[in-house]
């Protein structure tokens, strides 16, 4: 199933079930996993390695050398998981650093303009608004969500569950199961809505609402809120990951 005006270098290595389309261009050391979909002037660029069943819209740019000044050619490379979609114009760079990688995930629905910089660490079922943009050195957690005209800059992590508003700018780290939007970005609320979607009990929802409100609604100090999220939830698992989170944060948490 490969369109007679797609260019294959000679390097790449296709698995079964694979569909490329017109105009598509996949250069050296480019491995593209079972039943993959390129629909038309996709180029990817390698190294790079993709798992099955990722779908890759019209003019998506996968794979190509970093935008970082400072890289000098050195092997990198970009892993890709299963079951992701890169919608049109989506863009996804190598690492910057020699012998690393930017990865991705499994599930990720990446949305038409996304833009993923060199040494990313993307976790699975992530939602890329349009326009969802991370620099390099960003992770992003399981299942949070970048909404449209959204950035985040280099070295921030956007915990599991959390969510980016509209247009936002992410100088910090914005924490799991949050709300963040604003220029730059401010803790708003708890993402009760995508929990629930989740299936997160009700119980566990209202001891992260509790969470959000010492964290951000006292006049305590965050080693002082840390103090008392762990006396006051010392069995819960959603509490011990917002603090773990915050006890590992380089950059600081959102206000």
């Amino acid at each position: 199933m490969i369109h007679p005006t797609a260019i294959l270098d000679p390097q790449s290595r296709l698995g079964e079930g694979v569909k490329i389309g017109p105009y598509c261009v996949i250069g050296p050391e480019v491995e593209l996993g079972d039943d993959c979909h390129l629909h038309n002037h996709v180029v990817i660029d390698g190294p790079t390695t993709i798992g099955r069943g990722n779908e890759f819209y019209p003019f998506a740019a996968i794979g190509h050398r970093s935008q970082d000044l400072k890289y000098a050619g050195e092997p990198t490379s970009l892993k890709i998981g299963n079951g992701n979609v890169f919608r049109e114009f989506c863009t996804v760079h190598r690492s910057t650093q020699q012998g690393g990688a930017t990865r991705i995930g499994d599930h990720g629905n990446f949305l038409a303009y996304s833009h993923i910089a060199h040494d990313c660490l993307i976790g699975d079922h992530v939602i890329f608004s349009n326009n969802g943009t991370v620099a390099g050195h960003v992770e992003v957690q399981d299942y949070a969500v970048l909404s449209g005209f959204s950035g985040v800059h280099q070295f921030c992590r956007i915990g599991r569950h959390a969510m980016t508003g509209g247009w936002s700018k992410a100088t910090q780290d914005v924490p799991p199961f949050f709300i963040a939007d604003g220029n730059p970005a401010e803790a708003r609320g708890v993402n009760a809505v995508g929990l629930e979607r989740r299936g997160f009990e009700q119980g566990t929802i209202q001891e992260i609402k509790k969470a959000y409100r010492i964290l951000y609604r006292s006049n305590l100090n965050r080693s002082q809120a840390i103090e008392q999220l762990e006396h006051e939830f010392p069995g819960s698992a959603a509490v011990g990951e917002l603090v773990d989170f915050i006890r590992n944060s380089k950059r600081g948490i959102v206000h």
